[in-house]
């Protein structure tokens, strides 16, 4: 998959986006490069690998190119090896609203605490159904973006949006 991603990015209110989800998997992914906006992402979800290029994010952080391919899962295990300290470690949610699909992230490790919820769009002004676990937007917040949760995790400044 290549193309111009476009998406907005919630806090998650409550745990009732578990009972409403209709998949789930876990994700541990690592950067090889995450500078000037531009990042190389090795991802493991479940059993499969992904090598994921995402270019500067755009308009507020709503849309940036992203190129991802799928790769071995032996590919992906070496190429973690080679990954900037601090590797993300999430469950993803799969939650249907509407004619969209919501993916909730719940972290783990130093990011305990914290739930994601993001929506891919069609086009930066798509309408699209919120569910009710959805909070406060956080879309061009890059405190929030995965590759800034690993070099400062969420228990660093959680305390700081009390």
């Amino acid at each position: 998959m290549s193309g111009l991603e476009i998406e907005r990015k919630f806090l998650v209110k409550g745990e009732g986006y578990k009972q409403q989800a209709y998949g789930q998997s876990h994700i541990k992914q690592g950067y090889i490069s995450s500078s000037h906006g531009r990042t190389v992402r090795v991802r493991i979800r479940d059993e499969r690998g992904y090598l994921t290029i995402k270019g500067p994010s755009e308009n507020g952080g709503l849309s940036r190119y992203e190129f991802e391919k799928e790769i071995t899962l032996d590919e992906a295990e070496q190429l973690m090896k080679l990954c900037e300290p601090g590797i993300i470690d999430k469950t993803r949610y799969l939650v249907k609203s509407g004619k969209h699909t919501f993916e909730v992230d719940e972290f783990f490790g130093e990011n305990e605490g914290l739930v994601i919820a993001e929506v891919e769009l069609g086009a930066e002004d798509e309408s699209y159904e919120k569910p009710d676990f959805i909070g406060q937007e956080v879309t061009g917040d890059s405190r929030y973006y995965n590759s800034h949760l690993r070099k400062n995790p969420y228990s660093n400044w959680k305390s700081e949006m009390r």
